[in-house]
């Protein structure tokens, strides 16, 4: 045990200031501060402030993470960071006390993808990633197919959004029906109470001729907002419960039906569900029902390390520790659109520096 790596990873690529401590695959501490009620009132997350927010919150929250995992900063064999892809002022917060802890301490930095951290968390619950696995990864910014034979350095894109990310609809469909925000949870919980073969809303991308692996929920929530307009038109009461069923069943159904395609198509046994919709309840049910029928095993991690945290980055920050892969460099910056195929940024050698090693070998594309 005490010769795992122990990392500490800093996740603020969005309004949560995550901090994790991990040692080897085992969880220590995880610690989060969140500036969604400040960005509420505006019905969305505003950049600017999420960047202040994790300002305010940064060493606190790095304080707590500590004495919760009971070891010193000089003990950490290593600092994570996420250094995309996100909101970049968020991004740059994380990232520049990131450097700062490890030049201070004399510690290797590693600035690691946001969307490979969703998938390297489900280590610290479900043990090593079996290699390949198939991620489907779904939050407010991202809704991907990944397939993953080295969580370190190759992750290759299947499918992904071409417009709206689950995340997002959620959100939108949320505030058509006044329901607030973060619609995601919302829906969730006025969902079991509804129907949902109520409304047949379409499913995206599902035709013959769609990319197999892609997700579109453009369509999907512009008919449902048509579809609750008309009712409110005619002068009738909104079935809020069976809108939202029917609406979470379509988007539900697509990404699970996709996601077990591309598992049977690459002849891969294993799905990991990550991001912040993947703690919703329905999604788990369908995803598990499905997998079993086509034998395939399905992890998802609990619900609190789906949502962005600073464990999912220390468990990746852990695995290229214990893999020697290369650190990142001093000009290490801040990536808002860091594709997922760089599970991490080694950067550029400048000579004097002798807490990083790195060689061009792990500059994969």
């Amino acid at each position: 045990m005490a010769d795992e790596p122990l990392v500490l990873g800093i996740e603020t690529s969005c309004d949560e200031t995550g901090v994790g401590i991990v040692r080897g695959t085992t969880l220590l501490a995880d610690a989060v501060a969140s500036s969604v009620d400040e960005h509420a009132r505006f019905g969305g997350v505003v950049p600017e402030v999420a960047s202040r927010a994790h300002l305010e919150a940064m060493v606190p929250t790095i304080d707590r993470a500590l004495k919760e995992a009971g070891v010193t900063a000089k003990d950490l064999d290593g600092i994570a960071v996420t250094a995309g892809p996100g909101l970049a002022g968020a991004l740059l917060v994380g990232v520049s006390a990131a450097k700062a802890y490890a030049y201070a301490l004399g510690k290797p930095l590693y600035g690691v993808n946001h969307l490979a951290s969703h998938i390297c968390v489900d280590q610290l619950e479900h043990g090593p990633l079996p290699e390949p696995t198939m991620a489907l990864l779904v939050s407010g910014g991202h809704s991907s197919l990944l397939l993953s034979s080295d969580i370190t350095s190759d992750v290759r894109p299947m499918g992904a959004t071409i417009d709206d990310a689950a995340g997002e609809a959620f959100d939108k469909i949320a505030r058509v029906l006044d329901l607030g925000f973060p619609g995601g949870p919302v829906i969730d919980r006025y969902a079991r109470e509804g129907d949902p073969a109520a409304i047949a809303f379409p499913r995206g991308l599902t035709g013959p001729r769609d990319p197999a692996y892609d997700f579109s929920f453009s369509g999907l929530k512009t008919a449902v907002a048509r579809w609750i307009e008309a009712r409110r038109a005619a002068g009738e009461e909104v079935p809020v419960r069976d809108v939202a069923a029917s609406f979470q069943e379509a988007v539900v159904d697509v990404l699970t039906r996709k996601a077990v395609r591309a598992c049977k198509d690459e002849g891969v046994d294993h799905l990991m569900i990550g991001g912040g919709v993947a703690a919703n309840s329905r999604l788990r049910a369908l995803a598990q029902e499905r997998c079993e029928a086509a034998g395939i095993r399905l992890r998802v991690p609990r619900p609190k390390l789906c949502t962005d945290n600073g464990a999912m980055v220390a468990a990746l920050g852990a695995e290229m520790v214990a893999r020697n892969r290369a650190a990142s460099s001093w000009d290490l910056s801040a990536d808002s659109s860091l594709p997922v195929t760089e599970s991490h940024v080694p950067g550029h050698h400048h000579g004097h520096d002798h807490v990083h090693e790195v060689s061009k070998e792990n500059l994969y594309s």
